[in-house]
């Protein structure tokens, strides 16, 4: 079996300033301090001696590898993304960065997200990609409007309630 898989599809390289500052914290934090924290405990358990039955010399380069990993993502993405901190110049439709408030259709039930870049997604916080099947089917709609998305769980009607920007 090969171990060729086809590129993932290219993410919208959208982002909010608050998250923005947040990847850059964060690379700035593994760079600077939790890196040099393990290549000073790998040294010290190279230090020990026979390393093929070294327990914590394995772990810190499994550990090393997988801050590598992140700090080169984060490296090559930070840069590529593009920061948008201004509402849009119609504030009464849904575009990036928004509040919405939905009614589903069928059950009355009343949800909140905010349209994120994919890189600051957060379910818990009702923060959803702006690539994601729902975030895509809000574009461009306005309050009232109906729409249907296609969701995990099948085919789900919403009607907009209300569409906000900031806080």
């Amino acid at each position: 079996m090969s171990r060729w898989r086809p590129p993932p599809e290219k993410s919208t390289a959208l982002i909010t300033r608050a998250g923005h500052e947040r990847l850059k914290a964060e690379l700035d934090e593994l760079w600077r301090v939790r890196r040099p924290e393990v290549v000073k405990a790998l040294a010290a358990a190279a230090a020990e001696g026979d390393r093929s039955e070294n327990a914590e010399y394995t772990y810190r380069k499994k550990q090393l590898g997988e801050i590598d990993r992140r700090v080169r993502y984060l490296s090559k993405r930070v840069p590529a993304l593009r920061v948008i901190d201004a509402a849009p110049s119609d504030p009464e439709a849904v575009f990036f960065g928004a509040w919405v408030e939905l009614e589903r259709i069928d059950s009355g039930e009343l949800v909140r997200y905010r349209i994120v870049g994919p890189d600051e997604t957060d379910a818990a916080a009702g923060w959803i990609s702006i690539d994601s099947p729902l975030a895509r089917a809000l574009l461009k709609k306005r309050v009232d409007d109906e729409m249907e998305a296609q969701l995990p769980g099948g085919a789900a009607r919403f009607a907009i309630v209300s569409v906000e920007y900031g806080g």
